[in-house]
């Protein structure tokens, strides 16, 4: 089996972004904005925007299951206020629901937090809560800067976040670390600001003593983690110099990173620099990336052929595709178990 750890439901029928659009324009006036209730989004609909997308390309790319979460870049936590968020989060991981309800070999959910900028985590934990009990969700999505690229949250390490771990330590989920929306013009989103937050993640953890209080959380860093295969020996050192464990002891028990790399090389060096044990296939499709590489003739974020080509025994290929997701991912684990998979 070949499992997607990273998913966003990029397709999502036009209602939901036009619903959204009323929403934010009546920030002011919120009496004035749209219902819950106002937004009508058939199974029809759902069916057809994942089987024409989604699904799609999973079948001609040799795919199975999707951890599929609300789109990255609307959760857009700097708009509006908390009240603003839950209510936006509670319909992203609705629809993600019911898209693994109508596709359930195919596709489960992670859940997109509604934070906001200041506000306490623990106002999050209702909507996780009820992802992963009522929904089956098997992870979350964590923005460490809410702000849109102004970075005003404490450090991940920081007991402010201590809430958001205490129950996925309860739950036995993963959080992916991802931020949204840039709204700092210096940072492209997708470009900039996610890559800075991967780094920015790692870094923040290589300095702290995050796991020591938390041995059993763990924490998928996304997009090859940023910088860090190319700089580890930078980390190393500097963890070296912080008087830190090594890096193995010290945070690869815990963090783990993803496959959104969109070249050959950029596989080949992850899967040399960062231990096997430590990499999830991914491919983030439909995403940021969609062209065609005009060097392969194949798809930028056609993630499985760089796995298939890189320099690793069967093996390690099958913990990167199904192995290494289902340790990190004890739910997922359980539910396919469940099925007899």
């Amino acid at each position: 089996m070949i499992i997607d750890c990273h998913g966003h439901y990029t397709t999502a029928p036009k209602s939901l972004e036009d619903w959204r659009k009323r929403q934010i324009d009546n920030l002011k006036t919120p009496a004035l904005g749209p219902k819950v209730s106002d937004l009508k989004i058939s199974d029809d609909e759902l069916r057809e925007s994942i089987e024409n997308n989604q699904l799609r390309l999973m079948k001609a790319r040799g795919s199975d299951l999707t951890i599929f979460s609300p789109r990255a870049s609307f959760m857009a936590h700097h708009i509006g206020d908390f009240n603003t968020s839950a209510t936006w989060a509670g319909i992203c991981n609705e629809l993600c629901w019911r898209v693994s309800q109508l596709f359930p070999d195919n596709f489960i959910g992670a859940a997109m937090l509604p934070q906001s900028p200041g506000v306490d985590p623990r106002t999050s934990i209702p909507e996780l809560e009820k992802c992963v009990r009522d929904y089956g969700f098997v992870g979350i999505n964590l923005n460490p800067d809410p702000s849109g690229g102004f970075w005003k949250e404490p450090p991940l390490t920081d007991r402010w976040w201590y809430p958001i771990y205490e129950k996925m330590v309860e739950y036995d989920i993963p959080a992916m670390i991802h931020v949204s929306t840039s709204c700092n013009a210096c940072f492209h989103t997708t470009g900039a600001h996610y890559l800075n937050a991967d780094t920015t993640a790692f870094m923040q953890c290589l300095t702290g003593d995050l796991f020591h209080d938390f041995p059993s959380l763990k924490l998928v860093i996304p997009h090859g983690g940023g910088a860090v295969p190319y700089h580890w020996g930078r980390f190393r050192g500097l963890a070296q110099e912080l008087k830190k464990p090594l890096l193995g002891d010290h945070l690869l028990n815990n963090i783990f990173f993803d496959t959104c790399v969109y070249h050959q090389p950029g596989i080949d060096l992850l899967s040399r620099v960062i231990p096997i044990d430590n990499i999830l296939f991914a491919s983030e499709m439909i995403g940021a990336v969609r062209g065609i590489d005009p060097e392969t003739g194949y798809h930028y974020d056609d993630t499985k052929r760089y796995i298939e080509a890189a320099s690793i025994n069967p093996e390690q290929r099958e913990k990167i595709y199904e192995g290494n997701a289902r340790r990190v991912y004890a739910r997922l684990d359980a539910a396919l178990k469940a099925k007899g998979m």
